[in-house]
């Protein structure tokens, strides 16, 4: 069965309805939540997600909230830190690091460090059992691909096309599939403009999708009461969860 990743902003609007939501995701039939830790300048996202950084550091967001909010969830579903680089080196990656592990984190996705520049990092992650997610991009040559994909653990983030995330463009991935498929047998998921409309076209050939902004998009709609932003999630993650395996 393929498996459906959701992103969420941590303590949006506040760090009851991150938990009340991830558990609820779970329910819906998530497999991974990717818990998004709110930084100022998210240059890999599009506007949706950039709002809602935006919005729960307004809100105060303090990395304490991403501390006590894993303390309930991660117990209950799979649960990656996603983040930018800044955050986490100012609270120390050694530090960091085994706070996760005590946690229940099973891994990092951080978009803006580079494979060759990690390798500085990677020991924090392996002595504390946490995969640190690589990323392959379509403009990435078969070389590099090699490179990046023989030693990735937990699944690789197959980025849909050059940019940044919620634009919805489309590119043929089947040459750096076959590529990845040719190094390592480490699932793929992929990302980027995956939403309820795309997620059977873009989950072919691939172990999973991961879905951010048609999840905070709910989050942000200021129409909606609690209780109806998390049921609104749980149809989507059920209708995307049904649409990748049919």
């Amino acid at each position: 069965m393929k498996k459906l990743v959701a992103y969420i902003t941590t303590a949006l609007p506040d760090p009851d309805f991150t938990e009340d939501a991830a558990l609820a995701l779970k329910e819906a039939g998530v497999d991974t939540l990717e818990l998004g830790v709110p930084f100022s300048d998210p240059v890999a996202d599009g506007p949706i997600i950039e709002e809602a950084n935006l919005k729960s550091l307004q809100n105060g967001f303090k990395m304490k909230q991403l501390i006590t909010v894993s303390k309930v969830i991660a117990k209950e579903i799979d649960t990656i830190w996603m983040g930018y680089f800044n955050p986490f080196y100012h609270r120390g990656i050694e530090k960091i690091t085994k706070e996760a592990k005590n946690l229940g984190i099973s891994g990092f996705i951080i978009p803006d460090l580079p494979h060759e520049e990690a390798l500085a990092y990677k020991k924090h992650f392996v002595e504390n059992e946490l995969a640190l997610i690589d990323f392959v991009a379509p403009t990435d040559s078969k070389e590099r691909i090699k490179t990046i994909a023989k030693n990735a653990e937990k699944f690789i983030y197959l980025v849909a096309y050059t940019g940044i995330t919620g634009s919805g463009k489309q590119e043929n991935l089947t040459a750096v599939i076959e590529d990845i498929r040719d190094t390592t047998k480490t699932e793929i998921f992929i990302g980027f403009g995956v939403n309820e409309k795309t997620a059977k076209q873009k989950a072919r050939n691939v172990d999973g999708v991961i879905v951010g902004s048609a999840f905070v998009s709910i989050i942000l709609d200021a129409s909606l009461s609690y209780t109806e932003k998390i049921e609104k999630m749980q149809d989507l993650a059920k209708k995307i969860k049904e649409e990748i395996n049919n």
